[in-house]
């Protein structure tokens, strides 16, 4: 269930790897890719970032390649650019070399450090006293990739239902029952990839999962028209090592334009877009969960800095300033946020693997971070083979 990036490419695959088989997706919204997937800045991560042997940096690597070779196939927008990740000051230069030899164990193709001359020949507008360039990041419409997917599976043995958000999961006999709000199901098998509400679907079938999923809304500006010459592709800071957002940054879009930020705020409702968005039941949730707290008491100076960029614009274009110092406020308008599931546990620290809860014939995706869409196909294969050994197909 989940008709986003993960959700479908694990439906396709399995049609794939089981034609025999009825795949049926459900969906609480009335299209693909509704959230997180369609509300995303479009970025294929090159996997420089993440722990060597992690399952993020293998199905990245993996997930990015297929993700190349499927856009391609079926014409989906795409545009290899490269990015450049900037070093602005001499006290960075150490996490700049950390993330590059990380890189490099990685075996991240073509990477390579970078001087600011170089730098300045691929964005003439970006301070910075070093880089690391990456040829194999990109750009592209996961949308338009979640369009053809569901096209691809309903050509074949699955179909996708909309307007089915799920309210109770039970055994009965050999059968799983799925009621939604309008539908009863009835399936042998079943795979969780209900992203932001992955958690509540869990619950559902009654797994006591202790990680948690707490929503952080990331708010973008982006560059009017007359100053998209300031960005030529992709231009991200070093992230901060204790923390995994990435930092504002600028990306240019597949479909046309250019994306400023996110910053990372909690908010008060999973999918609540809006700056005074709230639910009571959801927040409640959130705020009497103690991990919650562990990781806010940690962490609540760098909270108060993204609350600043919020609600200040002119804090906003600071930020981007530390990359491009002639960015300016009227450079900039709102655009659409998106908001990410953030896997928490009870001792405050973030989830920052894929995680899987598996009971009898039931598989529950519960934290997909970034770069869950790059390696959405991937992550599909990884489901497929777990499918294979837990499910004894």
């Amino acid at each position: 269930m989940g008709a986003g990036i993960v959700g479908l490419s694990t439906a396709y695959k399995l049609s794939l790897s089981f034609p025999e088989a009825h795949i049926l997706v459900l969906e609480k919204e009335n299209k693909v890719a509704a959230h997180q997937t369609g509300k995303n800045s479009g970025v294929i991560h090159s996997g420089i970032y993440y722990k060597p042997g992690s399952y993020k940096a293998k199905n990245c690597k993996d997930g990015r390649h297929q993700l190349v070779e499927f856009c391609t196939e079926h014409g989906i927008a795409m545009d290899i650019c490269g990015k450049v990740i900037v070093a602005t000051d001499e006290d960075e230069i150490p996490r700049l070399e950390a993330i590059y030899e990380r890189g490099v164990e990685n075996e991240i193709e073509g990477i390579e450090k970078i001087g600011p001359e170089e730098l300045k020949q691929i964005e003439p507008h970006v301070k910075g006293i070093a880089a690391i360039k990456v040829p194999c990041a990109g750009i592209v419409d996961f949308g338009g990739m979640c369009v053809k997917l569901r096209e691809l599976l309903e050509s074949g043995n699955g179909k996708v239902e909309f307007g089915q958000e799920v309210r109770q999961i039970k055994k009965e006999g050999d059968e799983i029952l799925v009621k939604t709000k309008s539908s009863v199901f009835k399936t042998k098998y079943l795979i969780n990839c209900a992203g932001l509400y992955c958690d509540h679907v869990a619950r559902a079938a009654g797994i006591k999962s202790p990680v948690k999923i707490v929503p952080f809304k990331g708010e973008y500006y982006e560059l009017r028209p007359e100053a998209e010459y300031l960005v030529n592709n992709l231009i991200y800071p070093l992230p901060n090592p204790e923390f995994p957002f990435l930092g504002v940054h600028f990306t240019r879009m597949a479909l046309g334009g250019i994306e400023c930020g996110p910053n990372a705020v909690f908010v008060f409702k999973r999918e609540g877009y809006g700056k005074l968005a709230f639910s009571f039941k959801e927040s409640l949730e959130s705020l009497t969960f103690k991990g919650f707290w562990k990781m806010a008491a940690q962490h609540w100076r760098m909270g108060m800095d993204e609350y600043k960029r919020s609600f200040s614009k002119k804090a906003f274009v600071k930020g981007l300033q530390k990359l491009i110092p002639s960015v300016r406020e009227e450079h900039l308008k709102v655009s659409p946020p998106g908001i990410r599931a953030m896997a928490l546990q009870p001792n405050g620290e973030i989830l920052d693997d894929f995680y899987y809860e598996i009971i009898e014939n039931q598989i529950h995706v519960l934290n997909a971070p970034s770069p869950a869409a790059t390696a959405g196909l991937a992550i599909g294969d990884e489901i497929v083979k777990k499918v294979r050994t837990e499910f004894g197909l």
